[in-house]
């Protein structure tokens, strides 16, 4: 007998291949029947006029801590997200060092700093019980309603071995045999692979640079080397070009890295502007390298806008405009009195304006911010208004404007930008870019910057984009990018499609009304800490290994994810 049956539904199977009507059984956790399906179950349901893909699979997000007090992975979760990647770009929980128990306090201040997580959150939120790698995996196994797979991060790898000294370090010869050691010995226990970043943003709780920016390429290599002798593992890296233009010295040391390990890398995350058509080309020319060195070298990108809000209040991408910094870091009353300041304004907007910015020149056009929650009477009815509006009633140029806005609320105000590249070209372009061999769609980050962005709806608004808005993709084809795609580059066993055999990973949706809802500031983390959340629409169930976990966008309280181990949930991809 079957476990459950959908009958007469429209298969999307996530090979790219045409939709069509099938009869869908489940039972033990795997598709047994697709087709014409006569066997009785214990429940059925008629889905005629609905869709019936494989489960999501998001390929960078930071549920980490989460999945402690959130088993359910929410959002993801409700937008059918049914396997996620984890332990990216460097940072992870495990290992921590049994003889150091203040490196389990550096790394929750770390985390909160560097990915946004709530301090209190991390704090009261994650049991913090494990040392080695393995029994950080030991600790979730059983008690999660998605499927996790997870890197190990090179922080956490360097300040197990060295201590304190691993902010500013080098290792020595004995101290990198260790290091060794224990990426071994994390991947045996079921990590996925290596995960670091190079990138000048990643700073720690203390503003110094984070453990892996210190790396040197031959510490890179050896430790990318020793993830190629083990099965079914990856490498993601970050690095500073990853947000604008690679350096020739950052291609290649990635494609090293992908040779050496013989292992895809993937990066996050390439942003796609038409306004800048030399970015794209130089980005995936590190996977051109890569296939001639013997590698791969995978782009991830985002087939949606996703806005981070801003704020003069707390620690954001404003921050990291060379010059800003200085003064967005003074306590609040003197900040405020130095961005009423014109000179110092000017001298900001100078700076935000020059090369040096870089690719965060575009944050300084305020006229585009759009003003979110506001704190104070004066500020009454200005949520949802555009700043250049307002600064034209006032008279005013639109930086002093939004200070005066930001000042009223003692710094508190949520800033959302508008982005520059919401425009037919870009969207055009983004389309093309998705075809691309070195192309995967995904990085939603979820689980970090919980109260500045929320890209975990990626993959419903992106359907619900292909069937009644751009329609810059088929959907079979947004589907196999969403599923298949992902399945493949992390080589994940008998999942990403919808094929007898299969693991049930599954997602019923209908076409007329699958979409994303707004995303709004709830307060339900660990010690009331807010995050941004989103509503799933025209999603009607979403099964995990058969199990049904997701019911009109209302988590069913079933647990029935696997912690994904190299090697026994994943096979090697290779690159020869």
């Amino acid at each position: 007998m079957l476990d459950h049956l959908i009958k007469g539904v429209t298969v999307v199977d996530g090979t790219g291949g045409p939709a069509f009507t099938a009869d869908v059984g489940i039972r033990n956790g795997r598709i047994v029947g697709v087709g014409k399906v006569t066997e009785p179950a214990r429940t059925s349901e008629d889905a005629g006029g609905l869709v019936l893909t494989p489960g999501f699979v998001d390929p960078h997000t930071h549920y980490d801590a989460q999945l402690f007090w959130d088993p359910y992975a929410t959002p993801s979760l409700n937008h059918g997200v049914t396997t996620v990647v984890a332990g990216n770009c460097g940072f992870t929980l495990a290992p921590l060092h049994p003889g150091r128990p203040e490196d389990a306090d550096y790394t929750r201040r770390m985390m909160a700093k560097v990915e946004g997580m709530s301090l209190v959150a991390l704090e009261q939120g994650a049991p913090w019980s494990w040392q080695g790698f393995g029994e950080y995996l030991d600790a979730l196994e059983g008690r999660i309603a998605v499927n996790a797979g997870f890197m190990v991060g090179h922080c956490a790898l360097r300040r197990y071995v060295m201590g304190p000294e691993a902010v500013g370090g080098q290792p020595t010869e004995e101290q990198l045999g260790a290091m060794l050691r224990l990426l071994h010995e994390s991947m045996d226990a079921g990590a996925w692979g290596l995960s670091t970043t190079q990138s000048s943003t990643h700073s720690d709780g203390d503003g110094q640079p984070v453990a892996s920016r210190h790396a040197r390429p031959g510490e890179l290599l050896a430790l990318a080397r020793a993830v190629g002798e083990h099965e079914g593992t990856q490498l993601e890296a970050i690095v500073a070009g990853c947000l604008d233009r690679f350096s020739d010295d950052e291609i290649e040391l990635l494609v090293e890295m992908s040779a050496a390990a013989g292992r895809p890398l993937n990066w996050n995350v390439l942003t796609v502007d038409a306004a800048v058509p030399d970015r794209v080309p130089r980005q995936l020319e590190a996977g051109e390298r890569a296939r001639k060195a013997g590698g791969r070298v995978v782009a991830l990108t985002m087939p949606i806008l996703t806005p981070m809000n801003m704020s003069l209040g707390t620690f954001c991408a404003l921050n990291l405009i060379p010059g800003w910094g200085e003064v967005l870091g003074l306590p609040v009353p003197e900040r405020i009195g130095k961005l009423r300041d014109p000179a110092v304004r000017a001298e900001m907007l100078r700076r935000a304006d020059s090369e040096e910015a870089g690719v965060f020149r575009r944050l300084a056009d305020f006229g585009r911010y759009v003003i979110g929650d506001t704190y104070s009477p004066a500020n009454a009815g200005l949520t949802g208004r555009v700043v250049r509006d307002i600064a034209r009633e006032r008279g005013q140029d639109p930086f002093a404007c939004l200070v005066d806005i930001c000042a009223e609320d003692e710094l508190r105000t949520v800033l959302w930008p508008m982005p520059p590249d919401n425009d037919p070209a870009s969207w055009a372009l983004r389309a093309e870019t998705w075809r691309h061999e070195d192309v995967l769609l995904g990085g939603s980050d979820a689980g970090a910057h919980l109260d500045r962005m929320c890209g975990a709806p990626y993959t419903t608004r992106f359907l619900g984009d292909c069937l009644r808005g751009r329609r810059l993709v088929g959907l079979e084809a947004a589907v196999k990018m969403l599923t298949d795609d992902p399945a493949r580059l992390f080589g994940l066993r008998e999942r990403g499609r919808i094929a007898e055999g299969m693991h049930a990973d599954l997602v019923l949706l209908d076409p007329e009304r699958i979409d994303a809802g707004p995303a709004t500031l709830v307060h339900d983390l660990p010690g009331v800490s807010p995050r941004l959340d989103s509503r799933a629409l025209g999603v009607r169930a979403v099964w995990v290994n058969g199990v049904e976990v997701i019911r009109d966008d209302v988590v069913t309280g079933a647990v029935p994810g696997t912690v994904l181990r190299s090697g026994r949930d994943t096979e090697t991809v290779r690159t020869r």
